[in-house]
């Protein structure tokens, strides 16, 4: 018979091999509903990668979809680190998109258009996530729920917006009108999208990772979500990290709304986000909530779905599949950290 066993230590290949272990164990449970689907296995996922990552084309296609997927990935690991549980990242996506929407559509100088609408995006992330916080440090409110609940009052805050006074009156469409043309991200290879944000995004990474491992709110941050008893007891204010975090938590997650706006859509209508919210808790639970981990977790999972439509046009896979290899990653992920704390151990038979 077997057992789990606590462990001693952990060894660091092992830490490292843990997200491609869940990513492998993703693909393997996933294949069962290929073959069902009556598609190849293998070929259903060499479709599905040779459209997001086999050519220059796919790669950047690819990369403009991972973009706010890092940041709503960096989001949920820097809240989890303090154990701020933000389930919210969507709705702050929405908030900094709309933020980001009415300040591109003044007109003004280029370079001024992109900093304030990246400013006021960060800003109504931040003021979103700052919500929940404060009611699980003022009024003990469950963050989880609060921060959940949250995503559909934001959402349809932004319905009415882009049904009522930002509707098109030509069209009838419901979509915000367009932001300035100076406002647009700058494309950086011609024919493609990748816009300035995918940069930003990709420096938002390391800067993060710094912030946490070699700062002093770095520090009290990973202290807060280790043992907050014992950061009380080394002079911590506890409460004033959590906001702190679900501030910075907040604007990164707003960040991603502001390039989409900034550098994809160019406005903002009912559907600018299919999920990246959602996707940032899977990203950062693959990346084990380590921001530089972050960056190859979001590739992933946007070649994923970059590659979906592509798959169910030349094999009829349903293209949800995406979405059950995000929820599966997630589910393998999980099961693989029960083995960071524990170990099968073998015992011999009760006599």
């Amino acid at each position: 018979m077997f057992r789990l066993e606590v462990r001693t230590s952990t060894p660091t290949w092992f830490n490292l091999a843990l997200p491609l272990v869940a990513i492998a164990a993703t693909l393997v449970l996933c294949s069962g509903l290929i073959a069902l689907a009556g598609a190849g296995v293998l070929e259903s996922y060499g479709v599905m990668f040779t459209a997001s990552l086999g050519d220059s084309y796919a790669i950047t296609e690819t990369l403009v979809r991972a973009a706010p997927m890092i940041f709503t990935g960096l989001a949920v690991a820097v809240a989890f680190r303090a154990k701020f549980w933000n389930i919210g990242a969507e709705g702050q996506l929405l908030a900094g998109a709309v933020a980001s929407c009415f300040v591109g559509a003044i007109p003004m100088p280029g370079p001024l258009a992109m900093l304030l609408m990246a400013i006021a995006g960060a800003a109504a992330g931040a003021v979103v996530a700052l919500v929940p916080a404060t009611l699980r440090v003022k009024f003990k409110v469950d963050d989880v729920v609060s921060s959940l609940l949250l995503n559909s009052v934001i959402y349809y805050a932004l319905m009415a917006l882009i049904e009522g006074p930002w509707k098109d009156s030509f069209s009838g469409y419901p979509i915000s009108p367009p932001i300035e043309d100076s406002a647009n991200f700058p494309v950086l290879i011609e024919g493609t999208r990748l816009h300035l944000g995918v940069i930003v995004a990709l420096i938002a990474a390391p800067l993060i990772w710094f912030l946490i491992a070699r700062t002093t709110l770095g520090f009290r941050i990973r202290v807060t979500g280790e043992n907050p008893e014992a950061a009380r007891y080394g002079g911590i204010h506890v409460e004033r990290v959590l906001l702190s975090t679900a501030l910075m938590s907040g604007a990164l997650a707003g960040l991603a709304g502001v390039g989409e706006v900034g550098g994809v859509h160019f406005q903002v209508m009912s559907d600018i986000s299919p999920g990246y919210g959602y996707s940032g808790i899977v990203v950062a639970m693959l990346a084990r909530l380590n921001p530089l981990g972050v960056v190859p977790a979001a590739i992933f999972l946007a070649a994923v779905m970059t590659g979906a439509e592509a798959m169910s046009r030349a094999t009829g896979v349903p293209a949800f599949l995406s979405d059950v290899i995000q929820g599966t990653a997630l589910l393998a992920m999980l099961v693989a950290l029960l083995f960071t704390a524990y170990r099968i151990r073998r015992v011999g038979a009760a006599s």
